[in-house]
């Protein structure tokens, strides 16, 4: 037997052998970047859905939230306060705070500076009705400083809201100066806020 033959044939084998075995390994190769690639989309879309269902909760809440605050002051100039005036404040308040919390644990940086600055509003807004309604408020609070405080929220709240609509993707940052200059939707203008708790005046012409 020509032995050179054999070794020939035995190499040719081999070759064959191991190119399989190497387009084997490059396939499953291939295989398993796919499924990297795919489960990584599907995490950034679910990561994206849970986000946006956070900070469409946020939003609702942080809204509601300051309506109940507007609401808690017209209480406060007209009437005794009940029970359920309290009871229904703190209710809007505890929603707040629980989508608040959410928000902490998946939003950007970014949209966690303006939540906050919003944050921070509400609940100094929140505090001060809350002294006025136990008689003990700070120097300087007043009806109509916590009803001019109160508007402000609308201005933070559209900041948020933007910050939010960037970070989904569904504004550009172009419109970030727009936003700022643009409150999201004012309950009154400030004046005329200002006006329904400023105390009446002694001369009804004046």
């Amino acid at each position: 037997m020509d032995v050179g033959a054999v070794l020939i044939a035995i190499t040719g084998v081999a070759g064959t052998l191991g190119g399989a075995l190497l387009t084997q390994r490059g396939a499953d190769r291939a295989k398993k970047r796919e499924l990297e690639m795919a489960h990584a989309i599907q995490d950034a879309r679910d990561n994206r859905e849970l986000r946006r269902s956070c900070y469409t909760q946020l939003h609702r809440e942080a809204r509601q939230f300051a309506t109940a605050l507007s609401r808690h002051l017209y209480v406060l100039r007209d009437r005794t306060l009940g029970r359920e005036d309290v009871s229904a404040l703190e209710g809007v308040k505890d929603a707040y705070r629980d989508r608040w919390s959410e928000a902490l644990m998946v939003a950007p940086d970014a949209v966690i500076v303006s939540a906050s600055e919003l944050n921070g509003a509400l609940t100094g807004v929140y505090g001060q009705i809350k002294r006025l309604e136990q008689g003990n408020p700070r120097p300087g609070e007043t009806l109509q400083s916590a009803a001019e405080a109160q508007h402000a929220l609308w201005f933070l709240t559209g900041v948020m809201r933007e910050a939010m609509r960037r970070d989904l993707g569904v504004t550009a940052d172009a419109d970030e100066e727009a936003a700022r200059r643009t409150p999201l939707a004012p309950s009154g203008s400030p004046i005329a806020l200002a006006r329904d708790f400023t105390e009446p005046l002694d001369d009804p012409d004046c």
